[in-house]
C-alpha cells in the first residue's frame, strides 16, 4: 500500500521512530505492507503540540478527529487537519443577550466555540478557526429574528431558541423576506454559486440556487470543468455532446454524491495511461472518504462519453 501524507502545517513525520522528513501541503509518500501496524509521530513547526496514531486496519474504518483518511483503492491519503496548540489560552470574542439567551463566542485552544445559555439548557457548537473574530448580529428571516455569526467565509446561523439553523461557506449574506448567500468556489473555472434560502423559523430550506462560471476552462482542464459543474449544480450540459445530453439528467445519480473533486495520483495514470480523469470523493463516515475515479472522452472540445475508470 502507498499512504501519502499531507499536513495543514509544516511538521516532522516519523514512522516506529524513523525520521522520514517534512510533511506539508506538498503530498510526500511511504510504501507500506498492508495489515500491519506502524506508530506514526507527527512533531509540527512553531506552537503546536505533536500527535501520535496508529496505521493500520482501524484508522482505515475510523480516524481520530485530527485526521482526514481518504481511500483511494489500494492506496491511502492521510491529511493532518487540525493541531492543538502547545500554549493553553481561553478568549471571550463577542457576547450578547438574544431572545431570553446569552451567547459567548469565545475561543480556547485553538478551537472556536459559541456557547449558548437559556435557563436551565446550555449547548456548546464547535465553529471554524475562521471565525474567531466574528461579531454576534441580530436580524430577522421571513420575519423570525435569528442570531447570525459569519466571516472570513463562513456563515451561521442560530433560531431564537438556540438552535444551529445554517452553517455553510460564504462570501456574502443578506437577510429579510428570504437569506441570500454567495458561495464561491475553488474550481478552475471559477464557479460561484448565489442560494436563496426560505426560513419558517424552525427549518431553513434551499428554494433557488445558481451557479455562474466566471472564467472559461482551458481546454486542458475541460474534464476537470465539467465535474465541478456538477459538483457546483452549474449547466453542466454545455460541456457535453448533443448525444449525450439526451441522458444528462441521469449523469448526477450516475456520479453520486460526491463533495470534492480531486486529480489522480501517478500510479493511477502508470495503469491507465493518459486519459482524461478525475478522483471524485465521497463521504463515508466522519473524517473517513474514499476516492473513485472517472474519466472522460472528448470530442472536438465536447465531451462524448463518461465512465468509471477502474
Amino acid at each position: 500500500m502507498r499512504i501519502y501524507f499531507l499536513s495543514e502545517r509544516t511538521a516532522a513525520l516519523k514512522l516506529n521512530g524513523a525520521y522520514l522528513g517534512l510533511i506539508d501541503s506538498f503530498e510526500r509518500f511511504v510504501d507500506v505492507e498492508s495489515g500491519g501496524k506502524i506508530l506514526a509521530e507527527v512533531v509540527p513547526d512553531g506552537d503546536a503540540l505533536p500527535l501520535s496514531f496508529f496505521i493500520d486496519d482501524a484508522l482505515f474504518s475510523s480516524p481520530p478527529d485530527f485526521l482526514d483518511v481518504y481511500i483511494c483503492g489500494g492506496d491511502a491519503v492521510i491529511y493532518v487537519s487540525r493541531f492543538e496548540r502547545r500554549t493553553r489560552e481561553f478568549k471571550v470574542v463577542a457576547q450578547t443577550s438574544f431572545r431570553g439567551g446569552l451567547y459567548t463566542l469565545f475561543l480556547t485552544d485553538g478551537r472556536v466555540y459559541l456557547n449558548c445559555e437559556r435557563g436551565a439548557d446550555c449547548s456548546l457548537h464547535e465553529l471554524p478557526r475562521s471565525l474567531e473574530n466574528s461579531s454576534l448580529t441580530e436580524s430577522n428571516i421571513g420575519g423570525y429574528p435569528v442570531l447570525l455569526v459569519g466571516g472570513a467565509g463562513y456563515l451561521s446561523i442560530f433560531s431564537d431558541d438556540g438552535r444551529q439553523v445554517f452553517f455553510n461557506p460564504a462570501e456574502s449574506w443578506q437577510c429579510g423576506g428570504k437569506l441570500t448567500v454567495t458561495v464561491n468556489f475553488n474550481t478552475c473555472a471559477g464557479c460561484r454559486a448565489i442560494c436563496t434560502f426560505g426560513y419558517d423559523g424552525k427549518v431553513m430550506t434551499l428554494e433557488a440556487s445558481r451557479t455562474e462560471e466566471r472564467v472559461p476552462p482551458d481546454e486542458s482542464v475541460l474534464h476537470f470543468a465539467f465535474f465541478e459543474c456538477v459538483l457546483t449544480r452549474g449547466d453542466f450540459t454545455k460541456y457535453l455532446c448533443d448525444d449525450l445530453k439526451k441522458s444528462a439528467a441521469a449523469l448526477p445519480e450516475f456520479l453520486g454524491e460526491f463533495v470534492d473533486v480531486s486529480v489522480p495520483y501517478k500510479r493511477f495514470f502508470d495503469v491507465h495511461g493518459d486519459i482524461k480523469a478525475v478522483g471524485l470523493v465521497y463521504p463515508q463516515s466522519k473524517n473517513l472518504f474514499t476516492v473513485k475515479y472517472f474519466a472522460v472522452d472528448i470530442e472536438d472540445g465536447k465531451i462524448t462519453n463518461v465512465y468509471e475508470a477502474e
